[in-house]
């Protein structure tokens, strides 16, 4: 008996009831999906965290170069020296005079990079730069005012610890015995403090948790952010002493950055960033027990 062509399929078509065989490919395809998704994220990371370091590499080298200039041209001014004189034909400087402008090229650098922030995010963003730098308030606070205080009060204390701990583990001298430069003149002395507890705290959270952070979140989910201008910060704070400066900064670096991200704000960061400053400060300087 001939069969009946009704039930002659397709060797390759799909029989009914076997969900198995229908299924797998739009699993497979869920799949292919989700791995694209990743990496797509991963790849815009990836670009962002460039981004940023591109970016804070080219504020920080030029408040650090036009600091250098006016310091050194204005410095040959006040010393009567010729500031296009030949190296070979400058006059040695007294230590006195060197740490003099060593100590002016750290203010002025803050300054203009204050000045440099400031003045690129009016430029690009107009109306919305209070925005961008986190100055307006755009959302309700994430943090309530009795929290922020609870982090801020214990948190000197808890920051030297680990700057002193890690002094002593890289055996490094930033974590105490550590002295104003001999004969430094009182209003030096004020311009020096006012540097570490004003102006550095005010301008490195313009650049990191103001502009950095803002262009930062448009490539990475806030964590991601977080984690990024954390490391960004600490390591823009290498130094002679090698890595050990960075690694004592790195936690107060990701608490600003948590701080950023959780209140919306740019003044809990310059206010916990100059506390932990002046109490550093206080605890380095302050004469050792006779």
């Amino acid at each position: 008996m001939k069969p009946d062509h009704a039930i002659l399929v397709p060797d390759d078509a799909p029989v009914a009831g076997n969900a198995q065989q229908t299924g797998l490919p739009m699993a497979e395809a869920r799949r292919d999906a989700a791995s694209l998704s990743r990496f797509a994220v991963l790849w815009r990371g990836l670009l962002g965290l460039g981004v940023i370091t591109l970016l804070a590499l080219l504020y920080l080298a030029a408040a650090s170069l036009l600091a250098l200039m006016l310091v050194r041209v204005g410095g040959d001014l006040i010393d009567g020296i010729d500031p296009f004189l030949a190296e070979g034909q400058r006059p040695r400087l007294f230590p006195r005079a060197l740490a003099m402008r060593e100590l002016a090229v750290d203010v002025v650098r803050q300054v203009i990079l204050a000045v440099l922030v400031i003045g690129t995010v009016i430029l690009r963003d107009r109306v919305r730069w209070r925005e961008t730098l986190a100055i307006e308030r755009v959302r309700p606070p994430g943090l309530r005012a009795g929290h922020l205080l609870a982090i801020l009060l214990p948190w000197p204390f808890l920051h030297i610890l680990w700057v002193n701990g890690v002094a002593e583990a890289f055996t490094t001298p930033f974590g105490r015995h550590v002295r104003l430069a001999p004969g430094m003149p009182v209003p030096a002395i004020v311009a020096w403090l006012i540097y570490a507890a004003i102006l550095a705290p005010l301008a490195e959270e313009l650049l990191m948790r103001g502009e950095i952070f803002a262009k930062a979140k448009a490539y990475m989910a806030p964590a991601a952010a977080v984690i990024a201008t954390a490391f960004l910060f600490a390591f823009a704070h290498v130094s002679q002493a090698g890595i050990a400066r960075p690694v004592s900064l790195l936690p107060l670096a990701l608490l600003l950055g948590w701080l950023r991200w959780r209140t919306g704000r740019l003044w809990p960061c310059i206010v916990l960033h100059a506390w932990s400053n002046m109490a550093v400060v206080a605890y380095v300087l302050w004469p050792e027990a006779r």
